[in-house]
């Protein structure tokens, strides 16, 4: 049967075999569906089935406990057996997912043919899915309402994370290639500063000879050149003999690292022909490579023989030029007892110049990596400005719908927890209090700014912006003055921090701050908004009162379910009854497996709501009379 809104996501059919469950098969409406019956009956584990079907576990990093309790649950519940859900998308795509414990999901199409697809982050399918818990923590916490706002414009703030996350690696490997080159540097500046007495000394030789001075000093200036082409020639031989054998090591690496992995037992089992064709196609490819490394091979050798041979003449040459030398220095007492003393000052200059011409040329692509960071942290604030505009617009629309009796709000780059901790942990041991001065520091000052303060120490910028002393100044930029810290404030992500609140007479009380009641009250109106997702909530009601649950989530209830999929898990008579569910099923169990005793409309369930949501028949009536209805 095809979808009645096209343009949303639904699940279909949940089907589970093995387990508590086993047997079940629940076929879904479009609009509004609720799981009713006693306790323990199996109705939060249908809905974790689903969740667990389609990759969408909580993740342990965000709430440990209540990740290894709906895990336990689910692996528990399902017992070695599989559960299988048929979703369809909103392009009107059918789909299988089928799933068993410790086994990633498999995507199957409609007539059960397996598909290269993923669940993961979302790209095919995505429901909203909330445990009991969830719902109340999304009021507690700031990181899940920033995910909460996010999920209105998912696929946008997904590719804007997959950018972020792209930048912020190059923007790593930038810092590493920086740091590389700063210590080298550091190194070769050491020896450096050597090159002044070096070249001292060398002129205290000058003018030494009598009439034939300028000639001696342009023979020793002709012997430096000579080493230093020497020296030059060795250094291209070995990097063409380093390259020779980084080339040589290549040969025969894919055909191990590729073909190797098909074993006999692969070769030979039932998958055998498409193993064997995969061996011939990846041995074929590793085969054409090893000839083209071997042209390679035998075109490096054939330029190592050339400079060799380039080497063996110039050696000649040096030789008798070496020969000259000597008899010009020969016929001068005192430069030949200098000449020794001379030549080794000559060859550490030339030593010291190779430096100087190394260290300038990484200096240059120390600043080219520089103006490349300069760019790469200018795009990452684009796009962090971009997502925030963004949830700007989500809380904007939100308030739109839900004003005046819910307000949100998104205050940019507003979340400076963990800026404070690192500069705490930073400022540790640099003598001065540092908690208050991190907090001072991270209220005023913009990591990436606070970088730029760091490196060239402007100790009146930062007494200005953070309000704290110079001595105070003085030890921060130094406690800070690490280029791989720097270099990390530079990139460092303050998270936007959204804000709901609560209409509570006159005044708005942040969700924060409120009560566990009023906390649902605030989140809940929220994911009942419209998506193209479908939604399930295992008990919306828990610490809601009845008349909000009427005025509020039941009225929206009717209007949301003409667009949009739910599947809740209720106690309360009014959701399903006054929200005119679409499909009811009622579980059941003999405490030892469950089932789906009834399904249909609410007429269809009438007695069982009744009896399991209004405590029976009799106290229905007697409550009735009591209210004189």
């Amino acid at each position: 049967m095809a979808a009645s809104h096209p343009a949303a996501h639904r699940i279909r059919s949940i089907s589970v075999i093995g387990g508590f469950l086993d047997g079940v098969r629940l076929e879904l409406a479009d609009g509004l569906n609720c799981f009713i019956g006693g306790r323990g009956t199996g109705k939060t584990t249908a809905l974790e089935f689903v969740r667990f079907a389609l990759d969408a576990m909580p993740d342990r990093n965000d709430d440990r406990s209540e990740a290894r309790r709906i895990e336990s649950l689910v692996e528990h519940n399902l017992a070695g057996g599989r559960v299988q859900v048929e979703i369809e998308t909103k392009n009107g795509l059918v789909y299988i997912v089928s799933r068993t414990w410790g086994e990633e999901p498999v995507v199957l199409t409609a007539d059960g043919k397996p598909t290269q697809l993923t669940l993961k982050a979302g790209s095919v399918f995505r429901a909203d899915i909330y445990s009991q818990n969830e719902v109340e923590r999304i009021a507690d916490r700031t990181v899940s309402q920033l995910i909460l706002i996010d999920n209105f414009q998912e696929d946008e703030i997904t590719q804007i994370g997959a950018q972020l996350r792209e930048l912020e690696q190059s923007l790593s490997t930038n810092a590493n290639q920086i740091t590389s080159l700063n210590e080298r540097q550091a190194e070769l500046r050491e020896e450096l500063a050597t090159l002044p007495d070096v070249e001292e000394k060398l002129k205290a030789f000058t003018g030494v000879g009598g009439d034939d001075a300028l000639a001696i000093d342009q023979a020793h200036d002709a012997k430096a050149l000579r080493e230093r082409e020497s020296r030059t020639i060795e250094g291209i031989d070995e990097e063409l003999s380093t390259y020779e054998d980084r080339i040589h090591n290549q040969r025969g690496q894919l055909t191990e690292e590729t073909v190797g992995q098909l074993t006999e037992e692969m070769l030979n089992g039932p998958n055998g022909i498409v193993m064997s064709e995969l061996r011939k196609l990846l041995k074929g490819c590793a085969d054409d490579i090893d000839v083209l490394l071997k042209r390679i091979l035998d075109r490096v050798g054939e330029a190592r023989q050339q400079v060799q041979q380039a080497s063996a003449t110039i050696a000649s040459i040096h030789d008798k030029q070496e020969i000259v030398f000597r008899t010009l220095i020969e016929q001068h007492e005192s430069a030949m007892e200098q000449a020794a003393e001379r030549a080794h000052l000559e060859r550490l200059r030339s030593n010291l110049l190779a430096m100087r011409r190394t260290s300038e040329a990484l200096a240059k692509q120390a600043s080219d990596l520089r103006r490349q960071r300069d760019d790469l942290l200018s795009s990452l604030s684009e796009l962090r400005d971009r997502r925030f505009a963004i949830r700007e617009a989500v809380a904007n629309n939100i308030n739109g719908c839900l004003a005046p009796a819910i307000r949100i709000s998104v205050e940019q780059f507003g979340e400076l927890s963990a800026y404070e901790s690192v500069l705490v942990e930073s400022l540790r041991g640099a003598r001065i209090h540092n908690n208050v001065v991190a907090e001072r520091i991270a209220d005023a000052v913009p990591p990436r700014e606070l970088a730029d303060i760091v490196r060239i120490r402007d100790l009146p910028r930062l007494v200005e912006q953070a309000a704290i002393n110079t001595d105070q100044a003085t030890k921060v930029i130094d406690a800070l003055n690490d280029n791989q810290l720097l270099f990390e404030l530079e990139a460092a992500e303050l998270n936007d921090k959204p804000r709901i609140e609560l209409k509570d007479g006159d005044t708005y009380k942040a969700s924060l701050s409120i009560s566990t009641g009023q906390k649902c009250t605030s989140i809940l109106p929220i994911l009942l908004l419209d998506s193209d997702r479908p939604l399930l909530v295992d008990q919306p009601e828990d610490n809601l009162d009845n008349g909000f649950i009427y005025d509020t989530v039941v009225t929206r209830l009717c209007e949301v379910k003409k667009h949009r999929q739910m599947i809740f898990v209720t106690h309360n008579p009014n959701i399903p009854v006054l929200g005119e569910a679409n499909k009811v099923f009622v579980f059941d169990s003999n405490g030892i497996e469950g089932s789906v005793e009834n399904e249909g409309t609410v007429d269809d369930c009438k007695d069982e709501i009744i009896s399991l949501l209004e405590g029976g028949e009799d106290a229905f009536k007697r409550r009735k009379e009591r209210y004189k209805y």
